[in-house]
């Protein structure tokens, strides 16, 4: 996937090494943003974590002058045409660049490609810098759907999803 000239986005599977690297160092970030320790991948989800067998989609993010790995995302089908945000994560120096709105348009576009016409997302208390992301990113505050429908510290978004740009095809 292209769409940001400093970068490679690539389709990987979910076992992918670098992946689980990048889930495994944003859910220590959340695990002390939240005064814990991470404990695998559970320690911050509401529900089952994501799967190879659910999430669907899952993006890394490559420099492209280097290919070092800079972040990922991924999209979990909710039903035929809903899709949820999942994992979207830059590391920490690279922050400010762009990466996570690349991976996010990606992840737009591999939804419409899917057939997808809604993507939701979520935010916890935790994560002020995911709210403004997901707002600036055209996402609008809907219910808690879903395993967040009773947990107060978490803030649910969604957005239709339209024809992508075809910069941001999928590269193999």
């Amino acid at each position: 996937m292209q769409n940001h000239p400093k970068l490679t986005i690539r389709r990987v599977p979910w076992g992918n090494p670098v992946g689980r690297d990048l889930r495994a160092a944003q859910q220590a970030e959340l695990a002390a943003r939240r005064g814990g320790t991470a404990a695998g991948e559970m320690a911050h989800d509401a529900g089952d974590p994501p799967s190879s067998a659910e999430l669907a989609v899952f993006l890394i993010a490559y420099e492209r002058a280097t290919g070092q790995p800079l972040g990922c995302g991924g999209l979990r089908w909710l039903d035929r045409g809903t899709a949820e945000v999942r994992r979207v994560y830059v590391l920490p120096y690279a922050r400010g660049a762009g990466i996570a709105s690349s991976v996010l348009l990606a992840l737009e576009a591999e939804a419409h490609d899917a057939g997808i016409t809604l993507v939701m997302a979520e935010a916890g208390s935790a994560q002020p810098d995911g709210k403004m992301f997901y707002e600036a990113a055209g996402y609008r505050r809907v219910p808690n759907f879903g395993p967040y429908q009773e947990l107060e510290d978490s803030i649910c978004y969604a957005k239709p999803v339209m024809a992508p740009v075809r910069a941001h095809a999928v590269a193999g």
